[in-house]
């Protein structure tokens, strides 16, 4: 299974190109991920289709294989889950520790082949509103043990969370200009 998610990572750096993406800082402890996209929205609307993954997560990194199995209770404590019909399995990608409705949601674990191994990861995914537009960015830092070089990693999983952050950003359907960076 580890394999298989290693080769579903390594196939989306061909399918996606984050609109700002960068490993911000990576060695042999850990890596941080940083993407993000300046969206025509409203950071309330870019907020009620972020917490509904189901709607825009890419089937692709599923262990059902599609995304509609999937959801995220919003609230401290909740679940970033999936079912899997038909075998009665369940996953929790991650837990959700801090959340501001509008503002930033934060979320605590493993995705993908990450979960299976002695690491933490953190996700803060921060609405910021520009003017009348929104500029949501995500940022993954990961730390701690694994069986893999989690610098060698690190471009993966970002080109993956950078994907799912475009496929937010197209569900919202207003992109406003993918290479935006603050000055």
């Amino acid at each position: 299974m580890r394999h298989k998610l290693i080769v579903l990572l390594g196939a989306a750096l061909a399918a996606a190109s984050p609109a700002h993406a960068e490993v911000a800082g990576s060695g042999g402890s850990g890596f941080v991920s940083h993407n993000e996209v300046l969206v025509d929205a409203t950071p309330a609307e870019a907020w009620a289709t972020m917490v509904q993954p189901g709607q825009w997560w890419n089937g692709a990194h599923t262990y059902s294989g599609n995304a509609a199995n999937m959801t995220l209770d919003a609230r401290a404590g909740g679940c970033f889950c999936e079912t899997v019909p038909g075998s009665g399995g369940e996953i929790e990608h991650m837990r959700v520790l801090y959340t501001a409705p509008g503002e930033a949601l934060r979320l605590s674990g493993g995705l993908g082949p990450l979960q299976s191994e002695a690491v933490t990861g953190v996700l803060t995914m921060a609405l910021t509103p520009e003017g009348d537009m929104t500029r949501i960015s995500w940022d993954y830092v990961v730390g701690g043990y694994a069986r893999m070089a989690l610098a060698d990693l690190a471009p993966l999983v970002d080109q993956v969370v950078g994907e799912q952050l475009l496929r937010l950003s197209a569900r919202l359907g207003r992109v406003v200009d993918p290479a935006a960076r603050r000055p």
